[in-house]
């Protein structure tokens, strides 16, 4: 900082000697005046250029260190500051690609000159969502990473967002063009519940949809100011949902960025013409903002992308024929010709949870009599069931009030009506969702008062899953009518071809039989297909039954209408400075979710049970449910050894009334060594009280029910405490199976069934350990950043599927019976079988009976080695200790054990011409989650882009690519094919600036 004083020129002398008393008076007056506008009024002016080459300087920004006052310079580097700050202050000087600079401004001039270094400081940023107060990154307490604009305008991906994937420790999964899932630290999902996506600390996760948004309905290209991610657990200071991490996006200030902006991306993708033919995708996006005497200022942003999806068409099986649940007494079944396929993308044929299996028992195969063959219905393809097209219309605007330099009141509305495909339990096909946002707040340099709600209402979506059942069950009719349809078939093949079932015609004879089975069945691209399809989903119910006419198919839709409201409220308040030895912030914060009921995924639980899912007279579902958290925390910081450790603690209580409340401590101590090396040590609890899905969830789902944790849920229904988990159930079929499926070969092997015994639920636990280095060297050349954790889980959230028999307690002669897999189809007694009520299945939200430990690091770097050339990377490792026992679900660590990324880049190795370049790399890995399980092959892909700057006209011009060699790759089981995008695009910024 330098300091630069000037004689004042406002108090010039006109009081002259021989003057009357009248006009010594009168003089007097104006001078007082002068004087008192002068104390309340000053105007700062001045000039900013570079340093190396003294051109003027556009867009840097200038603030009043200790206010929120601040204004930009104009295309010709000048500006005017007008403020009521008392003599002497601090200006601040900062621009992207520049050092910032100090200037103390001890009296008034009518021109300043600063002049900016081009040497970009490594490990200068400040950032805020580490400890809510702004701080030097290198003295974070845990790990956090940053995006400024600069990175964002060079990066080579597509978009800002894209750019993420490459920031060390993050694991991003794109579910659809429209819809990227990031994460941190493993336990990876594609609706991520334990990653917290906020945009100016506003949280972005779909309350009822359960799935984050940051991309779809956040900021555009031109409104974003840089991104800020924390890995790992941030549940100390933000609480919720923050256990394996969070990202803030944050936004331009209207004040600080003013002037019309302009973007334009055209694109194409499905280059190789496998999965679609060459589309191209456009985005365009618009941004104006203005200021107005430094006390009001608005701006607007309008958006909007459209393009074709990437498409999940990966055709394995997930129930091979050696697996229990198949047929694997029968290997002439295997391949194509298996009975029991279960498709990564397909639906209708969900073998692994039984929905969608039939059992035909009592066949006569190789001679032997009494033997089952497990057959799954055909279903459907995904590509068949959603549609390739997507877009996505964001609109956001703001308006900001400065009624006192350190005061700010601001109100944003932000809206974002997308389409895209995602998954949790099952495939979900997004059509016009409308998510919106409406944000009060007032913020200061010492104190933050924020509350928004937020409308959520998912237009014309649909389930797939339930599509493709009741595509199945309008044209080829209920379970047990098509299995004797198949059954029958397959008999008159036998009798056809030599009069019984061979190892030689029995794959000829399933085929065959399948083939009549499906006679009826609706062909894609038909004009019945289409025709139907469209009936199903605009009937909200999937489960009707027309249980009135004896064996008639059943009937049902699969509409998504789910609505619900997000009421949130929050406060700070940084007492540093008030009390002499510790920098004290305190804040509290409350939520509630408010779920209107649609009878399909949420509903009423003060009605009765079978009549929950059915609307009443009005229509409605009955009354809205509501799920409530509330919050305090407090964070105390102390600097000691003459600044060189720096201690945190902080402490947060968090209750939500379904749990008992929770305290979540974080420690932690920052040293640095010969000003340059920072070490950390950080302890801390996390809490995570179950989503609004896990919790809630009620959904009459066909065959499978999936239910939410909340204990009352389960009263009348006995999943908790009166069921088999499936893994025991599909065990216990492949025994009897093999014994001839008879009811003594049941009861003989009983001990097979484990009775599940699901725990109440309770709060998901994180404790995390992490140590991390941060270091800038070779003079301002070289940044390390190194970390390293262990998290331990209890009581980690999950979903298992438990079978209860109907009414029968387990343990019981007729609750082993009820078992059989000859009773999801046929009830009724026969010569050597007992009458059985058959079972409901459950997919149950519930707590692990284990303890979870998963550990790792990742090291990153930055390197400026010449001129503007720069070397950046990272390499991340992230694995989970093995369990001695199984868990009654699978936990999906879902996460790769390597993964790396390098970027090469220069942003200007001509005069105005940039480039970057930017290699990726992860391991293989495997994928369990409950719609689709299997093994992710690794992959590789590069990214690269030449940017032309042209300052005459304000705009910068970027062609590049992303996967620019096209190698096509998967990033979950069941996800889409993702494939290489090449693109053009233009930006002009700034334009109209005054």
């Amino acid at each position: 900082m330098h300091s630069i004083n000037y004689t004042s020129y406002i108090l010039p002398t006109f009081i002259k000697s021989g003057q009357n008393k009248k006009a010594f008076l009168l003089s007097s007056l104006l001078l007082i005046s002068i004087f008192l506008f002068a104390q309340q009024t000053i105007e700062i002016s001045g000039l900013v250029t570079g340093r190396e080459n003294q051109d003027p300087l556009p867009g840097v920004a200038v603030n009043i260190k200790g206010t929120v006052v601040g204004t930009l310079t104009n295309s010709n580097g000048a500006f005017v500051l007008r403020t009521r700050q008392k003599l002497p202050f601090i200006l601040l000087f900062s621009s992207v690609g520049f050092a910032p600079d100090e200037v103390e401004v001890t009296s008034i001039s009518s021109q300043l000159k600063v002049a900016l270094s081009t040497r970009v400081v490594l490990g200068s940023e400040v950032v805020v969502s580490a400890s809510r107060v702004p701080e030097n990154i290198l003295r974070s307490p845990v790990a956090i990473e940053k995006l400024d604009i600069r990175a964002i305008k060079e990066t080579p991906s597509p978009g800002f967002y894209d750019a993420l994937e490459k920031v060390k420790g993050v694991q991003m999964i794109t579910a659809s063009l429209t819809l990227k899932v990031p994460n941190t630290r493993g336990f990876n999902t594609s609706n991520n519940f334990r990653f917290m996506q906020m945009v100016d600390g506003i949280d972005m996760q779909a309350a009822t949809l359960g799935v984050p948004l940051g991309n779809a309905i956040g900021p555009s290209e031109l409104d974003i100011q840089s991104v800020e991610i924390t890995p790992g657990a941030a549940s100390a200071l933000y609480g919720m949902n923050a256990i394996n991490g969070m990202a803030n996006l944050i936004t331009k200030n209207p004040f600080d960025f003013q002037g019309l902006s302009i973007y334009h991306k055209t694109g194409i993708n499905h280059v190789d013409g496998i999965d679609h033919t060459p589309a191209i995708l456009t985005e365009s996006a618009i941004r104006f903002a203005r200021a107005y005497n430094n006390h009001f200022a608005f701006k607007v942003n309008l958006s909007y992308m459209q393009g074709i999806d990437w498409r999940s068409n990966t055709r394995a099986d997930q129930n091979p024929n050696n697996l229990k649940t198949s047929n694997p007494s029968y290997p002439e079944l295997n391949g194509i010709n298996n009975t029991a396929f279960d498709g990564w993308n397909k639906y209708g044929d969900d073998a692994l949870a039984g929905s969608n299996l039939v059992s035909l028992s009592g066949l006569t195969i190789n001679g032997k009599t009494n033997q089952t063959l497990r057959v799954a219905r055909t279903g459907y393809w995904e590509t068949d069931l959603v549609k390739p097209q997507v877009d996505n219309l964001k609109l956001d605007a703001s308006l900001h009030y400065r009624f006192s330099e350190k005061a700010e009141l601001s109100y944003t509305y932000r809206a974002g009506k997308m389409d895209g495909v995602f998954q949790r339990g099952n495939k979900i096909q997004l059509d016009n969702v409308i998510v919106q946002n409406h944000a009060l707040e007032l913020k200061g340099n010492k104190f933050l008062v924020k509350t928004y709600i937020s409308l959520e209402n998912t237009g014309d979506s649909y389930n797939v899953k339930p599509l493709a059942d009741n595509l199945d069950l309008y044209s080829g009719g209920s379970n047990s009518a098509w299995a004797t349809k198949y059954k029958n078939a397959l008999l008159a093949y036998s009798s056809a071809n030599g009069g019984a079932l061979t190892s030689s015609n029995l794959a000829a004879a399933a085929n065959y039989a399948r083939s009549i089975a499906d006679a009826s069945h609706v062909v894609p691209g038909t004009a019945a297909f289409e025709a139907l399809k469209n009936q199903i989903i605009s009937i909200n119910n999937w489960d009707i039954r027309s249980a009135s006419i004896p064996d008639a198919p059943e009937t049902g839709g699969a509409a998504l209408i789910q609505k619900s409201r997000l009421y949130h409220g929050e406060a700070q308040y940084d007492l540093s400075g008030k009390i002499r030895f510790v920098d004290i912030l305190v804040g509290a914060d409350a939520r509630v979710y408010e779920i209107i009921p649609d009878g399909n995924n949420f509903v009423d639980f003060s009605r009765p049970i079978p009549e929950r899912n059915l609307p009443l007279k009005d229509g409605s579902f009955g009354n809205n449910v509501y799920y409530k958290k509330y919050g305090a925390f407090s964070q105390l910081t102390k600097n000691l050894l003459n600044s060189k450790l720096k201690l945190f603690a902080s402490l947060r209580y968090d209750y939500n009334p379904e749990f008992n409340p929770k305290f979540t401590p974080r420690i932690a101590a920052v040293y640095t060594l010969h000003d340059k090396h920072n070490f950390r040590l950080t302890f801390q609890q996390g809490y995570r009280f179950p989503a609004l899905f896990e919790a809630l969830s009620y959904v009459n789902n066909g065959r499978v029910k999936r239910v939410g944790s909340l204990s009352y849920i389960n009263e009348g229904l006995g999943y908790l405490e009166n069921s088999y988990t499936q893994a025991s159930v599909i065990n216990f079929n492949a025994k009897v199976s093999a014994q001839g499926n008879s009811d003594s070969a049941a009861l003989a092997n009983r001990n097979l069934l484990v009775i599940a015994n699901l725990p109440k639920a309770m709060p998901e636990k994180i404790n995390s350990l992490e140590v991390g280095y941060k270091t800038v060297l070779l003079d301002n050349k070289l940044i390390i950043d190194f970390d390293a954790y262990s998290n331990q889980y209890d009581g980690f959230l999950g979903q298992v599927q438990v079978f209860v028999p109907k009414n029968e307690k387990v343990g019981t002669d007729e609750a082993v019976l009820a078992m059989l897999d000859r009773n999801r189809d046929a009830t009724t007694a026969t010569s050597n079988t007992a009458a059985s009520q058959g079972q409901d299945r459950y997919r149950v939200y519930t707590n692990s009976k284990n303890t979870y430990r998963n550990y790792g690091a990742a090291m990153g770097f930055l390197y400026n080695f010449y001129r503007r050339y720069s070397f950046s990377g990272n390499i991340n490792y992230n694995n989970i200790k093995e369990l001695d026992a199984k868990d009654i679900f699978v936990t999906g660590f879902n996460t790769p054990l390597w993964s790396t990324n390098i970027a090469f880049s220069n942003r200007e190795i001509f005069k105005n011409i940039g480039f970057a370049i930017a290699w990726k790399w992860q391991d293989s890995y495997v994928w369990e989650s409950p719609l689709v399980n299997g093994n992710i092959p690794a992959f590789q892909t590069i990214d690269a882009q030449v940017s032309f700057h042209l300052p005459s006209v304000k705009s910068q011009l970027k062609i590049g690519g992303a996967n620019i060699l096209n190698k096509r790759h998967i990033e979950y089981a069941g996800g889409p094919t993702i494939g290489a995008i090449y693109y053009i695009a233009a930006t002009m910024e700034g334009l109209f600036n005054h």
